[in-house]
């Protein structure tokens, strides 16, 4: 009797809202989720101010309603993109080789070159095999790249340096690559503007060059003497080297790629490949491979004007006695010099 009791109460309405269920069949009522916005009242014009009624504290005078998509464009965002033009091609090769601080003069140039506005292609050139380590760094820099394997019998090489050039040469006449090439070896120093600079070049560009003497106790310069731009001779001051046609280092000059693979486009003075000669004495590279891309003084163009400008420097140092640390990495923990406090 509880139970029956109890639940006729539960089912009992104790509210008067529940009246209107009992006037009529749900099934008939009209259930609506809409929430309709109140009225609003939008002026098309504000005309004369006196003919509209005091505008309370919060209230908003529109003067024209319009639907669509109206396009914005800031002048000076606009600027910034159109005054953006892609310069000519840098085509920076870099022979290089296993020693000690190997990891320390790629890192250092491959910062530099991530600094210089693109396009700049980094062809990176070792002897005999690629080196999971180069190949590592390369990958990480963040900067368009090669990288090439030289091969050739260590035993019949004379300098290395000269093959691994050829190499990215025949690379780059293979592929036909567009833009301006230069030999940047990975312990030289080089400045940001030297790079930008190369992209005023057409044919043939350069520039003079401080060499730290084997001696070490000594600065060389040795590069072009310019009026303007134009090359009218030559500064040197090894007289062993004063036979040579044209006094440049290996890191002072840049030229057009184009001549690598449209001889005729350039009229340069052979029709062969053009390739740095590894049988002539050493010193004798730089002279021999320029006269085949240009036939004399009038053809090279000296960059800064005036030539007054060191924009690179050659140190030729080497870390003799220094380990080389395979890998690049630690393979096990070093002993504890202090112990930690």
């Amino acid at each position: 009797m509880c139970f029956f009791l109890g639940l006729l109460l539960g089912m009992a309405p104790f509210n008067s809202d529940f009246s209107e269920l009992r006037q009529g069949d749900l099934r008939k009522t009209d259930f609506s989720f809409e929430m309709k916005p109140e009225a609003v009242s939008v002026q098309k014009s504000a005309g004369d101010l006196a003919s509209i009624e005091k505008l309370k504290e919060n209230d908003l005078l529109v003067g024209a309603v319009e639907l669509g998509v109206v396009e914005k464009i800031d002048k000076t965002d606009m600027k910034k993109v159109l005054d953006f033009v892609a310069g000519k091609q840098l085509i920076v090769v870099s022979p290089t080789y296993s020693r000690a601080i190997q990891a320390y003069y790629l890192n250092r140039l491959g910062q530099l070159l991530r600094l210089v506005k693109p396009p700049v292609l980094w062809i990176v050139v070792e002897m005999n095999e690629a080196s999971v380590e180069t190949a590592e760094m390369l990958r990480n820099m963040g900067i368009m790249y090669r990288h090439l394997v030289c091969v050739q019998n260590n035993t019949d090489v004379k300098d290395r340096g000269v093959h691994q050039r050829n190499t990215a040469l025949e690379h780059i006449e293979r592929h036909r690559l567009d833009g301006l090439v230069y030999f940047a070896a990975d312990d030289n120093i080089y400045s940001l503007e030297l790079f930008e600079s190369m992209r005023e070049i057409s044919r043939f560009g350069t520039w003079p060059v401080v060499m730290l003497a084997q001696s070490k106790n000594k600065a060389i310069l040795e590069g072009p003497v310019c009026n303007g731009s134009q090359v009218i001779g030559w500064h040197t001051n090894e007289k062993s080297k004063r036979l040579r046609r044209f006094h440049v280092d290996m890191a002072g000059f840049s030229f057009n790629s184009i001549i690598l693979w449209d001889p005729k486009r350039w009229h340069r003075p052979t029709s062969g490949p053009i390739r740095q000669l590894d049988t002539v004495k050493e010193g004798f590279q730089e002279t021999t491979f320029i006269e085949q891309i240009v036939e004399d003084e009038s053809q090279m163009e000296g960059i800064p004007l005036g030539c007054n400008r060191i924009m690179n420097w050659h140190l030729h140092l080497e870390a003799h006695g220094l380990a080389f640390p395979k890998g690049w990495v630690l393979p096990k923990n070093l002993d504890v010099v202090i112990p930690s406090k």
